[in-house]
């Protein structure tokens, strides 16, 4: 075990024993877990907790769910991810890109066959948007206005949310090409990381706080947390470039989950859980709520995706390595921890 991964452990372990003494976490829950003799622990990324929120009180309403008591979770992707690798309990993992989900398959904590279920493993999609304030003011629509002078831009931190990182590779994606030009690709995120991102927070729910809350002209960010600013009131309008990426969100459960964790599942992918999801501005995965919903989505008119990038693999080793990769160097320059 190398030096790096030891003392992530004994931070991630530390960091367990202050949440389970009360201090600052993200942990909330639909019902307590002791409210009945089953219980389920639902580790997620931050945004979607308005989602399960909903989901949670309408399945134990089931058979299936009645006398199940929940426990949640909700952070920046990579971080709720390392943590359960560390040991924090989980039925259900809900994460913002498909290698936190494979993080924990080599640690043994999930089966290597979880994409092989419906959907291929995703629970919803979105695209990366702009979200800007209300009537748009410095008239943003493309990547290129984004490096105008004087533009502000939130955006989280890529080695702790994965929402981050969708955010970066749709900037990256649209400057090279579709991953054709690296060059040109970096060097639209070193301009944007340099000079123009102010604030990253650890996630894409704090993110939103900050941008919500009077910081930056723009905030990077998935279509469904534009809607759901909405739908909560906030003073925004949001933009889709033409050029933006598919944004993929996996859904697994654990190797060592209660019974019932597989029957929750199954109702988060139902047309009663998917409708959830749309409704709070998420696509989704069950084509027939997604053709019901599909007025309230942006159309872009390029939307490419991971693979056509070369696939998590190839990003996550060149861009994202903490200790070689390009953007982790950009961050690092501009004085960003890349710290996992």
């Amino acid at each position: 075990m190398t030096r790096s991964r030891l003392l992530f452990v004994a931070l991630a372990t530390a960091l367990l024993a202050v949440t389970a003494c009360g201090g600052a976490s993200d942990t909330t829950g639909g019902s307590s877990a002791d409210e009945g003799s089953k219980s389920l622990s639902l580790v997620a990324y931050s945004t979607p907790q308005v989602v399960y929120d909903e989901i949670v009180p309408e399945f134990q309403k089931t058979g299936a769910g009645e006398g199940v008591g929940f426990k949640s979770s909700y952070g920046g992707s990579g971080e709720q991810s390392r943590a359960v690798e560390a040991g924090l309990k989980a039925d259900v993992v809900a994460f913002s890109l498909a290698p936190d989900v494979e993080r924990l398959v080599e640690a043994g904590l999930v089966g290597a066959d979880w994409a092989k279920g419906p959907h291929d493993g995703f629970v919803s999609t979105s695209v990366v948007t702009f979200a800007v304030r209300k009537g748009n003011p410095k008239n943003i629509r493309t990547w290129a206005d984004l490096l105008k002078p004087g533009v502000s831009v939130v955006t989280p931190n890529p080695f702790s949310s994965g929402g981050a990182k969708w955010n970066l590779l749709a900037a990256y994606g649209a400057a090279s090409d579709g991953g054709s030009d690296d060059k040109a690709g970096l060097d639209f995120l070193r301009k944007l990381i340099t000079r123009h991102v102010k604030v990253q927070d650890k996630s894409a729910r704090e993110a939103l706080q900050t941008f919500t809350s009077g910081t930056g002209d723009v905030l990077l960010a998935y279509e469904n947390e534009a809607i759901t600013a909405q739908k909560k009131g906030q003073e925004i309008d949001y933009v889709t470039p033409d050029d933006t990426i598919k944004i993929e969100n996996p859904i697994a459960v654990t190797e060592k989950a209660s019974p019932a964790a597989k029957e929750f599942l199954a109702f988060v992918l139902s047309q009663t859980g998917q409708e959830k999801f749309a409704d709070w501005g998420y696509r989704p995965v069950n084509q027939k709520v997604f053709e019901e919903h599909k007025s309230k989505f942006s159309e872009p008119a390029n939307l490419f995706t991971i693979r056509d990038l070369g696939g998590w693999d190839k990003v996550n080793d060149t861009m994202f390595d903490p200790e070689k990769g390009s953007v982790a160097k950009i961050e690092e320059a501009a004085g960003v921890s890349t710290a996992k």
